[in-house]
């Protein structure tokens, strides 16, 4: 199977998903609409490789593949939830600026990955709606939870890896997560500072060491792991 390397999209595709499900109440109906949203995302990969290679018969194969299997799944909420469609539709937008930088060769690009963070939580917002039938309050504050947390992670990864030379991006990572836990406090949600603890303290302590690419990464997953679970528990 075709799947897509980045290890960090699995947690940007399943933690706002699954917190929206949480929180709006879990429904028979997530489970085809996870299955539609996974099949979105992996039919996504194929079709940006087309623009970046000229192997372009071999990753639409596959694109047709998941893209069909994800209609059908998503055939399903649709019928109960028509509505959903808008959530597709906000998704457009970032999915054609991710489709601009996989043109130019330069998916790295911090524009890229902040629009392709957008584009995952909005997953939240629709497993949050497929229960409910409307958005709270509730929802948009996971929506940007979430977007808190997966840009504090691009800009910690950014240092350790493509620009552990740069010294801007380790201020900007470091002003961001300090900044981020006294902005919750002063905003009134100082339980859920505690989900970013992890990350401030692993932002300031790690930078500058040498750690491998996968040592880094298995780090942020298991960052990913314990912000889930304390965003469930807070949530409970």
């Amino acid at each position: 199977m075709l799947v897509p390397k980045q290890h960090g999209a699995w947690a940007m595709l399943i933690i706002p998903f699954m917190l929206g499900a949480y929180a709006g109440g879990i429904s028979w109906l997530h489970l085809p609409l996870f299955l539609g949203w996974l099949g979105l995302y992996l039919a996504a990969y194929p079709f940006l490789m087309t623009v970046k290679t000229k192997r372009k018969g071999e990753y639409m194969r596959w694109f047709y593949r998941y893209f069909s299997g994800a209609m059908i799944m998503l055939a399903i909420p649709l019928f109960f939830q028509w509505k959903l469609v808008y959530f597709g539709l906000a998704m457009v937008p970032f999915f054609f600026v991710n489709l601009y930088f996989a043109k130019k060769k330069d998916e790295r690009a911090l524009l890229n990955d902040v629009a392709a963070i957008a584009s995952f939580c909005i997953g939240g917002l629709a497993s949050f709606y497929i229960s409910r039938g409307t958005l709270t309050m509730q929802a948009w504050e996971l929506y940007m939870f979430c977007f808190f947390f997966f840009i504090g992670s691009t800009f910690y990864v950014k240092t350790m890896i493509r620009e552990k030379k740069n010294p801007m991006y380790k201020w900007v990572s470091w002003g961001y997560h300090l900044l981020l836990i006294v902005g919750l406090i002063i905003a009134g949600y100082q339980l859920f500072a505690l989900a970013y603890v992890p990350s401030v303290i692993r932002a300031l302590y790690l930078y500058g060491k040498s750690i491998s690419t996968m040592k880094v990464g298995v780090l942020e997953i298991a960052n990913a792991v314990y912000f889930g679970l304390a965003m469930l528990l807070f949530l409970a």
